[in-house]
């Protein structure tokens, strides 16, 4: 198999809307998608354990794909394991996905943020890094949502608005209950259900994520790198254009992630190991 420009890396499906905006922005990259299903939830895992299983990942990724590019479209393995994994793969460029507290901070006009992530997300101490650093004049109300991630990972494709709104609607009840003006999705799996919040939160509430961010950022390094190795920027192989793989799955979770792939007009590349 030919070298992907990209590698996206999430411990489930979290990370698919990140890889479809970076190929609106650049159409012609090469993708591939791995979520790390058989030690999926990351989120509710000890930070060396988070640290180890994605150690694991990116040796595979490497080993398989190669890819000028490693982007972690994980808030979890960002604010988990992102130095260590640089520092074990010193020569993979690595983006990293880490909660947009910055643009948080600047858009919201009442300065009292909702900060909606994993449990480990909501614990390590990065995540309140950023706080400190970038909205230390704002009032920021952190939730841990489980029970959200695991429905968006297993029940979300197949629900209807109805099910998808009353999912939903614990974390921006609790956000609205404490005033916030500003949801920050910080959980790659939230954005899934971003336009579903922002209808269930109304007018008045502003819901943003770090799509953007992270996907200029990726194309920024893929550019340097493709420099470096003296590439068009263009240059592609239509045989790896954005296959989704998982590295465990019953019969039932394959049929799952198929209609999924069908969904967002990917394919299902199967498992790995």
């Amino acid at each position: 198999m030919e070298r992907a420009d990209f590698v996206f890396f999430d411990s489930g499906t979290g990370g698919i809307p990140y890889m479809l905006a970076l190929k609106k922005k650049l159409p012609a990259a090469t993708c591939v998608y791995l979520g790390d299903t058989k030690n999926f939830p990351y989120g509710e895992k000890t930070c060396e354990q988070v640290t180890e299983c994605a150690s694991s990942a990116v040796q595979l990724i490497v080993e398989k794909w190669n890819p000028r590019t490693l982007v972690i479209a994980c808030n979890t393995i960002s604010v988990t394991a992102l130095a260590s994994l640089r520092r074990k793969f010193p020569s993979l460029p690595i983006v990293g996905t880490v909660p947009a507290i910055k643009l948080g901070a600047k858009v919201s006009k009442n300065k009292r943020i909702g900060f909606l992530a994993t449990n480990a997300t909501v614990n390590n101490p990065y995540s309140q890094k950023l706080i400190d650093d970038f909205a230390s004049d704002c009032e920021v109300f952190k939730r841990g949502d489980p029970d959200l991630v695991a429905f968006i990972e297993h029940d979300f494709f197949e629900s209807t608005e109805s099910q998808k709104e009353e999912a939903v609607r614990p974390a921006v009840d609790f956000f609205k209950k404490n005033g916030c003006d500003t949801i920050i999705l910080s959980c790659t799996h939230f954005t899934h259900i971003a336009e579903t919040m922002q209808r269930v939160a109304g007018k008045d509430v502003m819901v943003i994520d770090s799509r953007d961010g992270v996907t200029r950022q990726a194309l920024l390094v893929l550019e340097q790198n493709r420099k470096d190795e003296n590439q068009h920027p263009c240059e592609c192989s239509d045989d790896i254009d954005y296959p989704f793989f998982v590295t465990a799955a019953t019969k039932e979770q394959e049929e799952e992630y198929r209609k999924l792939c069908m969904n967002c007009g990917i394919q299902y590349g199967g498992i790995v190991s």
